[in-house]
C-alpha cells in the first residue's frame, strides 16, 4: 500500500560532511543526488505528491557562508535539474516566503515553476523559507480580509475554510513524513498538513538516503494502521 503524499525532512547534510571532515556546505551538495533519488523513486511508485524541507524559515540563523552557498546552491539545482524533471512530467513548484530571497533567484524559481506548470506526473513540492507556523498565519491574514470585504461570513469559517488558505490546499493532506539524520522532531514543518500522517524516523543521513531506503520507510508505513480518531475496527493499512 502507497501513500499518496509523502513529505520529507531532508536532514543530516552537515554532519555527513563533518565526517568527512569538509565544510557544511559539501554535505549539502552531496544531498541533491538524494533528491534525484528521492524523485526518481517517487515517479516509479506512482507517488502522487513529493515534498521536500529544502531550506525553513529558520535556517536563516545559520552562518552567513552556510546560508549563502545554500542559496548558491539552490540557483545550481534548478539550472539543472529543471529540465530533467520536464522530461520525466514532474510538476514542480516551491511553497514558502520567496520574498526573501535574490531577485535571481526569485527568477529561477519562477521559470523553473512555469516550464513545468502543465506536467500531470508527479507534484513535486520544495519547501524553501516556509515553516508551518508562517504558513497558518499567512492563511489567517487571508482569512480576515476576506471577512473584512464581507466575502467571508466568520460564523461559516470550517477546517476546510482554513485548509483552502494553506499551501497545498489542491493536493491530498500528507500521509507519511520521513525525517532522516536521527532526529525526531518536525522542526515546523507542514503542521497543519500532517495532522493525521505517520512518522518515519531513521538515522541514515540524506546524502545516504538512497532508494531502498525510501523503500524501507513504504514498507514500514503499509504495516501501520491509521486510525484517523477512529478505533481498531476503523482502521486501514497503508493509505
Amino acid at each position: 500500500m502507497l501513500p499518496r503524499h509523502v513529505a520529507i525532512i531532508m536532514d543530516g547534510n552537515g554532519r555527513w560532511a563533518k565526517k568527512r571532515g569538509k565544510l557544511r556546505v559539501f554535505g549539502h551538495r552531496a544531498g541533491i543526488k538524494s533528491v534525484r533519488s528521492a524523485v526518481s523513486f517517487s515517479v516509479k511508485n506512482n507517488i502522487e505528491s513529493l515534498t521536500l524541507y529544502a531550506f525553513s524559515s529558520e535556517n536563516w540563523n545559520r552562518p552567513q557562508q552556510e546560508v549563502s552557498s545554500l542559496m548558491e546552491l539552490f540557483v545550481f539545482a534548478l539550472d539543472n535539474e529543471v529540465k530533467n524533471l520536464h522530461k520525466h512530467n514532474v510538476k514542480l513548484s516551491v511553497i514558502g516566503d520567496i520574498s526573501r530571497f535574490s531577485p535571481r533567484l526569485q527568477e529561477r524559481i519562477r521559470r523553473s515553476v512555469e516550464l513545468t506548470a502543465d506536467n500531470t506526473g508527479l507534484q513535486l513540492n520544495i519547501a524553501a523559507n516556509y515553516g508551518g507556523r508562517w504558513d497558518l498565519v499567512q492563511s489567517v491574514k487571508q482569512i480576515v480580509e476576506k471577512a473584512r470585504a464581507d466575502q467571508l461570513n466568520p460564523e461559516e469559517i470550517t477546517e476546510a475554510t482554513v485548509s483552502s488558505f494553506m499551501n497545498l490546499s489542491q493536493q491530498s493532506d500528507v500521509d507519511l513524513v520521513i525525517r532522516t539524520g536521527g532526529e525526531h522532531r518536525i522542526s515546523n514543518f507542514l503542521l497543519w498538513q500532517i495532522a493525521y500522517a505517520e512518522l518515519y524516523f531513521t538515522d541514515i543521513l540524506w546524502p545516504d538516503f538512497d532508494e531502498t531506503a525510501f523503500e524501507g520507510a513504504i514498507h514500514a508505513f503499509a504495516k501501520r494502521e491509521r486510525r484517523f480518531g477512529g478505533t481498531p475496527d476503523d482502521a486501514e493499512v497503508g493509505s
